[in-house]
């Protein structure tokens, strides 16, 4: 297979009240987004990796990250306002000879390789995989008034993460027709479905945590510690 793995990393530290941009916040001697890279640079059958960054931060990441931590298949392109943009940029900057797309959050640091290449073998096989993991709380559907209207099944709901893999020219459009008709999405498998697709699920890891509060940072060190 040949994959280019695609990193949306352009988000500030809003939530997480910091001056430094939630990429280049260190867990251990790291900042979260080498470690996303190194990770993925691991894996042979991702022969390109894209980095979608802020304009303003592509020095800053080109030195700090991918020159300092010698990730030879990253290279960058520039972001856009909301993470779709980003994506999209970074779609049309895919080499001719991809087969496969790879998306994965910035800081989701902790994805590993084993996870990875269960994702590219069932995306060989049905054309989109995801990783997710069964929520462990009990969901409620709540109605405009705060009311609860109703407590669907547990067992059948699981909670989506990445990374997630497409057949290239399915994401790609997915993202073009997405764009034309102003779709906004929360994952990018949500306008693979809209094509209808039905991506196969892959466990994930209650460790393949998104760092986006500080709570999650705090729960990043321990992981870290652990995987020590």
């Amino acid at each position: 297979m040949r994959v280019a793995a695609i990193i949306p990393a352009a988000g500030a530290g809003t939530r997480l009240k910091s001056r430094t941009e939630k990429p280049y916040i260190k867990i251990g001697n790291k900042p979260i987004l080498s470690r996303t890279l190194l990770a993925l640079s691991k894996n042979k059958d991702i022969k390109e990796i894209l980095v979608s960054v802020g304009k303003s931060k592509l020095d800053k990441a080109r030195k700090e990250i991918i020159q300092k931590y010698n990730i030879k298949k990253a290279r960058l392109v520039i972001g856009g306002k909301e993470r779709g943009d980003s994506v999209f940029n970074a779609l049309k900057a895919v080499s001719k000879d991809m087969d496969y797309v790879l998306i994965h959050d910035g800081i989701r640091p902790f994805v590993t390789d084993g996870l990875i290449r269960g994702l590219l073998r069932e995306a060989s096989r049905h054309g989109a995989a995801i990783a997710a993991v069964p929520v462990k709380p009990t969901l409620k559907l709540v109605g405009e008034n705060g009311f609860i209207k109703g407590t669907p099944p547990r067992e059948y709901y699981w909670e989506a993460q990445t990374p997630q893999v497409f057949k290239r020219d399915m994401i790609d459009r997915a993202y073009r027709i997405a764009r034309r008709k102003k779709i906004k999405a929360t994952d990018d498998s949500m306008l693979v479905e809209r094509l209808g697709v039905k991506p196969k699920i892959v466990l994930g890891s209650y460790s393949n945590i998104k760092i986006t509060t500080k709570e999650d940072l705090e729960l990043a060190k321990i992981i870290l510690k652990k995987n020590m």
